[in-house]
């Protein structure tokens, strides 16, 4: 059998998969997809099954998390259906807005659909922005963008890199702690 859904005790359906290139039993709680338990070879869907019970208030802690991701993509579900070139004209001229607006020069700019980052600045000033930025709010929007901008001047994440960014945005680390608990976005659908 390679898997199988199964109903788990205060926390609800769990997709149970072989996995070939697993090691160890490996739970994740993906947004629009629910809790998958990779089980690897060797290991039986009843063991594996016992460690997603040991691990059931992680597991419901974190399906209540991406439950609140999701209702907040069918919330801003207007904004998902611009079309790529609408939303590469919105973050590029709020890009060249804010690059003026406190004096930054970059070289190119890249949107594309990313799952491990909101943005990034190369060595050549080229900045890479996740096209899921329309999906933040507006303010966490600015602040992914200005972060990016700020590694023009300051490639690294030491206190020189905060502080620049402090001259742009009132209290940076507090709206990058508020960042991650949007990082489910990279990964959810659409």
């Amino acid at each position: 059998m390679q898997s199988k859904k199964v109903l788990l005790d205060g926390v609800g359906e769990i997709l149970l998969e072989r996995s070939a290139r697993a090691r160890h039993i490996n739970l994740s709680v993906k947004p629009f997809k629910g809790i998958r338990v990779a089980v690897p070879k060797g290991v039986s869907f009843q063991d594996a099954l016992a460690v997603a019970r040991d691990k059931a208030p992680w597991l419901a802690r974190h399906l209540a998390r991406m439950a609140r991701v999701e209702q907040m993509v069918r919330d801003r579900k207007i904004e998902t259906d611009l079309t790529p070139s609408q939303v590469r004209s919105i973050l590029v001229e709020r890009l060249d807005l804010l690059a003026e607006r406190h004096g930054f020069r970059y070289n190119r700019v890249f949107v594309r659909h990313q799952r491990t980052r909101w943005g990034s600045c190369s060595h050549k000033n080229n900045i890479n922005l996740n096209a899921r930025l329309i999906l933040l709010p507006e303010a966490l929007m600015e602040y992914t963008i200005l972060h990016e901008l700020v590694h023009t001047r300051v490639k690294n994440h030491g206190p020189a890199f905060w502080k620049e960014l402090a001259k742009c945005v009132p209290d940076p680390k507090a709206l990058d702690k508020q960042l991650n608990d949007y990082w489910a976005l990279l990964v959810s659908r659409g």
